[in-house]
C-alpha cells in the first residue's frame, strides 16, 4: 500500500449515526423474507402491470433500463460530487502552485470531467453490442415454459423443431425470418415472485457476481496480456462518478455477461433481474463516486461487510488492493494469501 493510499484510508469523516438506515433496511428485509404474504398484493400488483407492458416485455428492456438507471444516478453523484468539496476522498494536489492561487481546502481544483453533451459515443458503445445480442439470441428466463421460449424466438412447433433449449447455457439464436426479422420481445413468467424469492435471488446473485468480478478484476491486474483491457478504466485523476463507466468495451461486456451467469445461474425470477440492475448500478456508481457518504453502503452494513468509496479509491490510487467490487471478504483472503506468500518466498 502506498503512502497516498495509507492517506486516503486515514482521512475518513467523522461517524454519523446509522441506525435509521439500518432500522429500515432491516426490517424491509426481515419482512419480505419471514412473513412474504405481506408482500404478496403489491408483488403482484406491480408485475402484473409490468408484465403487460409493451416495453416491458421488448427484447431491449434490460439493456435501456440500465442506461436510464446509471444517467439518473450518475448524475445525481456528479452533481452531488461538484457540490461536496468537504466530502472528496481523493483530492489530487494541483501541478502548479501558479495554476492554485484559488484552490484550497475548501475549494479543491475538480477532475477533467465530461459534459453530457460528449458523451453520446459513450452511450452508443455501451448500448450497441448488447442491442445487437438482444435483438439476435432468445431470452430464457426462469419459470418459462420451452414453448413459450420457441414461440418468442419465431421458432414454430416442438414436433416441428426440436432444437430450442429452456436452459442459457445453450444460447438460441432468433429464427430470422420475414414474418420475424428480430428478436424484439421475450417470454415472461406467468405469475410474480415471493418477495422471499426476490431478496434471496437478490442477495445470492449480488453475492456471486461479486466473486466472480473480483477473480476477473485481479486478472485484469496481474496477467500482463490483459491488463490492457482495464487501463482505460485507471486512466483519469481524482476519481469521480463519471470513472464508473470508463470502460473498454471488453470490459463492459465481462461485467454485463457476469452479472447475467450470477443471475441465471440461480434461475432468477425475471422481477428480481429488474431489482438488480437497480441495485447493480446504485453500488458500482457509489464506489465510483469518490465521496465519503455518511449513509454509504458499507457504513449501513455491519461493519467489515462493505468495501465502499473509500476502499475503491485506494484500489484506483494502489492498483492492488480492493479488488472485489462490493465485498470485503474476498479482498481480505487475497490480502492473507499474500501475507503467506511473502514469508514463504
Amino acid at each position: 500500500m502506498t503512502a497516498e493510499s495509507r492517506a486516503l484510508k486515514a482521512a475518513a469523516r467523522p461517524p454519523v449515526s446509522v441506525l435509521a438506515p439500518r432500522l429500515v433496511l432491516g426490517i424491509t428485509l426481515a419482512t419480505a423474507i419471514l412473513w412474504p404474504s405481506l408482500y404478496d398484493p403489491a408483488m403482484s400488483a406491480v408485475y402484473s402491470f409490468l408484465s403487460n407492458s409493451a416495453l416491458y416485455r421488448f427484447s431491449g428492456f434490460e439493456t435501456l433500463q440500465t442506461v436510464i438507471c446509471y444517467a439518473a444516478i450518475e448524475v445525481y453523484y456528479t452533481v452531488k460530487f461538484t457540490q461536496s468539496p468537504s466530502r472528496r476522498i481523493d483530492v489530487r494536489r494541483p501541478r502548479s502552485t501558479l495554476s492554485s492561487s484559488k484552490v484550497g481546502p475548501n475549494n479543491p481544483r475538480w477532475p477533467r470531467m465530461r459534459r453530457p453533451s460528449r458523451r453520446v459515443g459513450e452511450i452508443v458503445t455501451y448500448v450497441t453490442p448488447l442491442l445487437m445480442l438482444d435483438f439476435t439470441l432468445i431470452k430464457k428466463y426462469a419459470d418459462v415454459s420451452v414453448a413459450a421460449i420457441r414461440q418468442s424466438g419465431g421458432y414454430g412447433s416442438i414436433e416441428a423443431d426440436g432444437g430450442v433449449s429452456a436452459s442459457f447455457l445453450r444460447p438460441t439464436v432468433h429464427n430470422f425470418t420475414l414474418a420475424s426479422p428480430l428478436q424484439l420481445w421475450r417470454a415472461l413468467p406467468t405469475h410474480a415472485p415471493s418477495s422471499r424469492r426476490l431478496v434471496t435471488e437478490l442477495a445470492v446473485s449480488l453475492l456471486i457476481y461479486d466473486a466472480l468480478f473480483f477473480f476477473i478484476h485481479v486478472a485484469f491486474h496481474r496477467v500482463p496480456v490483459l491488463a490492457g483491457f482495464h487501463k482505460p478504466h485507471h486512466r483519469h485523476g481524482e476519481i469521480n462518478p463519471q470513472v464508473t463507466n470508463q470502460l473498454s468495451v471488453v470490459e463492459r461486456l465481462s461485467l454485463v455477461l457476469l452479472a447475467n451467469f450470477a443471475l441465471n445461474i440461480i434461475k432468477s425470477h425475471v422481477l428480481t433481474r429488474s431489482a438488480f440492475i437497480v441495485v447493480f448500478v446504485y453500488l458500482l456508481v457509489e464506489v465510483h463516486s469518490g465521496l465519503d457518504l455518511d449513509w454509504g453502503y458499507d457504513k449501513v452494513l455491519p461493519g467489515g461487510w462493505g468495501a465502499g468509496a473509500r476502499k475503491h479509491a485506494m484500489h484506483h490510487r494502489d492498483g492492488d488492493v480492493g479488488f472485489a467490487p462490493f465485498f470485503c471478504w474476498w479482498d481480505n483472503g487475497l490480502a492473507f494469501l499474500d501475507s503467506i506468500l511473502v514469508k514463504v518466498l
